[in-house]
This record gives C-alpha cells, structure tokens and sequence, in this order.
C-alpha cells in the first residue's frame, strides 16, 4: 500500500515504446528518410562534442551510470535509428537521488530569495545560449519539427527565467490580531523535495515549468523524464550544474518507471509529487500518495473542444484550429480533440479546413518546411488507426488522410473526418495524433453541452466574432483553459491546469508557486510586556 503499484501502466507503455521501435527498424525506409537521418546522425555527433549528449542519471551533483550498469536505448522516431544508450536507473539510484535532494534541502531553502534568483537567471542565460543545440536534440529524440522545438525551447527557458523573478516576490502576510497583545502574520515556506515525473511530448518545457518555481521557492528536486525522451532533460540538468546550481538541488533518474516512480511516491522524504501525463497514471500516483500525505499536482489528459460559431472569422477558426490540433502532430494535452462547428458555416469550414490541412508537410523534423514529424512510436499510430476504425464504422467519413504516411515508420497523414458524433470514442479518449474531428452543432447551448459532456477539464477553444458569446462560453465552459480566437495560448505568465479529471494545481504565472509552498501561522502573545 504505501506505493500503489505504477507498474501496470508505466511498464506497459515501456514495453510498448521498446517492441515498437524495434518493429519500426524493419519497416521498409523511404530513400528521403535515409538522407535526410545523415543529418540526424551529424546532429547527434555535434551534441556528443558539445558536451550535452549525456547518458548518465545525476545524483548529488555527480553524473552517474546505473548502479547495475544496465543501460536503455533512445530512438529517433523519425528513422528508427539509437541516438544513445542511457542509464536505466531504478530503485536504489532513486533512494539516493532523494537523500541527496534531502540534504541540500536544508541549505538551499535558507539562502536568500535574491541568491536563488542569481542561480535560476544563469540558468536561462545557459538555456538560451544553447537553444539551437537543444532545439537539435529535441528534435532527435522526440520528432518534433526543429522549428517547433525551437519554439519549446523559448518557452520552456521562459519558466525559468519568470521563476528568477517571481522567487524574490513571495510574500508574506500581516493579520490585524483581534487581541492588543498579540502579533499574527504568516510565512511562505517551500514544501521539500519535490518528486518532478513529466512526460515524452515536451520534454524541456514540462520540467523547466516544474523545476522553476521548485527552486525559486526554496525546494529541492528529483525528476524523472520519460525513458523515451530522456537526452533533453539531461541536457538542462548540465546547464544547471554549468549555472552553479548546488550539487543535490537537481537530480536527475531515468529508466525503470515502476520502480523510480514507486520510491518517489513511497518516501516520507518527498514532500511532493508534480506529475504531468495520462489521467491513469495520474489517479495511482495521487493514491499512492496519500500514504504519506504528500502534496500532489497533476496535469492530466485532456478533451480539448474546439467551437467554430457561424460568426467566426473563417480564416482565423481555420488557423487557430490547424495550430491547436496539428502541433506537435497532435501529441499535446491541450490539442483539439473535437472540433465542433456550427451547422450554418459546416461545410465552408470543413473545405477551408482540408484545403489548408493537405499543404502541411511531413517528414523528418530535420527537414526543410516539415510541418509534422512522426508519431512517437508504434503503439501512438495503432491507437489512432483503432479510434478512426471505430468511428469510420459508426458513420464517420475520412475526407482527408486516414492512413500511415508513405515514408513509413510512425509518419501518419494529416487526417480531417466528417460527420463524426459525440458517441464515437474519436470524441471519448484522446487522440495524441494528427486527426481532426468534425461535429456538428445547432445552437450555443447544444455546443456547450457537448464540450462539457467529458471528464476531462483541461484545454478549449472559442472562435466567434460577438464579444458577448465569448464571455458566454468562456464561463460555461468547464475548463481550465479557454483560447479565444486563438489556438495557441500557454504562456509562462499564466496558470497551465485542468478541472475536473484533468488534473489539480497549476503551473506557470504566480498563482504556479504556491504549489511549492506552506503556509506558516505565527501567534507572537505577550507583546505589551517591556
């Protein structure tokens, strides 16, 4: 009981992302694949001499092989290819990793806010003056466009510089005391070590937006990346020991998911747990914590609703929706898993929509103009294949794409579907792929009832030109997240989290840094006394 066992889901998910990548190497290549992974291989061989291809865990500030020396490989989902072997860590190296974050906790939260805030901005500075070969590696090891990885590498820096600044604004507070003699206020102070679990899909910007304000606030960390997409967070772990960062305050563990996740959640060292990833995975770890009663913050799966009315500005409902549901080839939780359109613009939108969709470019992320890479591994492209099978059987129509991209591996075509309904599970569960859905609505209220009808609360978006619908829907939607006339809306500066099974907490923006905090009530009596 004290660690609910993680293994089911986690270990499933790795044995799938390993069988996958083996299937991928035998699949036939396309002779653009093989020219274009000539250009991966002199990435990845850039990076080794640049000293930020690292493999091994860090573990009080001393880079470390797993104890066992076992060691996992890290796929280029784009051809198949190892990038490197990595260190598969697991419950021993965890345990030490914690001890060490334990210890440095009780010097790093009692240095000065200033102080704290020196590190994290040299931190950035490091960040930012790597971001090209950052950029490369990201786009080496998870697929992503090298633009689009570029742009995560902003974004993901941008939560440490903002934590920088915001580590020397947490404040305090004064209570009037409803007695002459005694003297109420309140302190901040961080929660501990904090256990940072983040996932394969943004693999700098999910742990730079838990990292930040962890440290900003005083508290130590131990993260966990996905053992797909590993290379990016050692990386950042480099730079902040490059920043001065103090040997225990970042610790890095990487490998066997059940056993590292387990330890985390099972000692009474940590103090928190910060977990972004499937709601699943999410519901064990918060139940898994209640045996040691840890802080918990999850940002969870998601059912994005993306609402076209008839008022909308045709062009910018189109290019909203392409950038809130093709980024990342779909592989976001705030992606745009139904796009629901009202009945008078349907078919308009749905030519608007195919017409723009089919210039988008496919290949490897390396490439010029690609657009949308692979899918992450086999078993992403099969559960596309089985929600579209599903829907197409009930009624759905494919009127663009459906099927695996003639560059094979885990290419998968830029897919519109019609007349799909609510019932479909395309509409249920989330995609994580390059799909789009289109369904069909009469009124506001319909459309609204429809968006709510999940249990999932994470991202939503509204295209309309009448400001008055905007703040209708914005309100009724139950959401943590609504875009406007716009599909691309995270930014460092606001709160990122979900309602409902989406998730707890949130990250990002101020409101982001009181997940790291306890509040401390201090009564001073006596105080007429000389």
């Amino acid at each position: 009981m004290a660690a609910l066992k993680l293994g089911m889901k986690l270990r499933s998910a790795s044995l799938l992302s390993r069988s996958s990548h083996l299937l991928s190497i035998h699949f036939q290549m396309h002779h653009s694949i093989r020219k274009i992974s000539i250009d991966a291989r002199s990435a990845a061989s850039q990076l080794n001499s640049s000293g930020l291809l690292r493999t091994q865990g860090l573990i009080g500030g001393k880079w470390s092989d797993a104890y066992d020396g076992k060691t996992i490989k890290v796929y280029n989902p784009a051809t198949g290819e190892s990038i490197a072997d990595v260190a598969c860590m697991g419950e021993r190296e965890t345990k030490d990793a914690i001890s060490s974050a334990h210890g440095a906790f009780r010097s790093w939260s009692k240095i000065t806010a200033a102080e704290r805030s020196k590190y994290l901005r040299k931190w950035y500075d490091l960040l930012m003056a790597h971001k090209e070969e950052l950029a490369q590696l990201m786009t080496l090891e998870q697929g992503k466009p090298l633009k689009e990885s570029l742009g995560e590498v902003n974004y993901g820096a941008a939560f440490i510089e903002f934590a920088s600044e915001e580590a020397k604004r947490i404040y305090g507070d004064i209570i009037p005391s409803p007695l002459s003699d005694r003297r109420l206020f309140v302190l901040k102070q961080p929660v501990g070590v904090v256990g940072a679990i983040t996932p394969w899909n943004f693999p700098l910007a999910m742990i730079t937006r838990k990292v930040g304000p962890a440290l900003a606030c005083g508290c130590t960390v131990v993260i966990k990346p996905s053992e797909l997409t590993p290379l990016t967070a050692l990386a950042a772990a480099e730079l902040s020991v490059q920043a001065g960062i103090p040997a225990g305050v970042v610790n890095v563990v990487m490998g066997n998911a059940p056993e590292i996740g387990d330890a985390l959640v099972a000692s009474p060292q940590v103090r928190k747990i910060t977990f972004t990833g499937s709601t699943a995975v999410g519901k064990k770890l918060m139940a898994g914590s209640a045996e040691t009663v840890k802080k918990v913050s999850l940002e969870l799966g998601g059912n994005a609703p993306c609402i076209v009315f008839d008022d909308a500005d045709l062009d910018v409902a189109v290019k909203g929706t392409i950038a809130a549901k093709f980024r990342n080839s779909g592989q976001t939780c705030v992606c745009a898993n139904r796009i629901l359109v009202q009945e008078g613009i349907y078919d308009k939108f749905a030519k608007a929509l195919i017409d723009a969709v089919q210039n988008l470019k496919v290949g490897d992320g390396f490439g010029e103009g690609v657009a949308q890479g692979p899918l992450i591994n086999e078993a992403a492209v099969k559960k596309v294949e089985t929600l579209l099978h599903d829907a197409t059987s009930k009624g759905a129509k494919i009127v663009l794409g459906g099927k695996r991209h003639s560059l094979g591996l885990t290419f998968y075509e830029p897919t519109v579907v019609r007349d799909v309904s609510n019932e479909m599970l395309i509409s249920r569960e989330e995609v994580f792929g390059p799909v789009a859905p289109l369904l069909k609505f009469k009124t506001e209220e319909d459309a609204i009832g429809i968006a709510n009808n999940t249990n999932a609360g994470l991202g939503s978006y509204v295209f309309t030109n009448s400001i008055q619908r905007s703040w209708r829907v914005a309100e009724a939607l139950e959401y943590g997240l609504v875009g406007v006339n716009e599909g691309v809306i995270s930014t460092e500066v606001a709160p990122f989290g979900g309602v409902k099974q989406s998730g707890l907490g949130r990250e990002g923006s101020k409101y982001g840094m009181d997940d790291y905090l306890e509040i401390k009530y201090v009564c001073m009596g006596n105080m007429n006394q000389n």
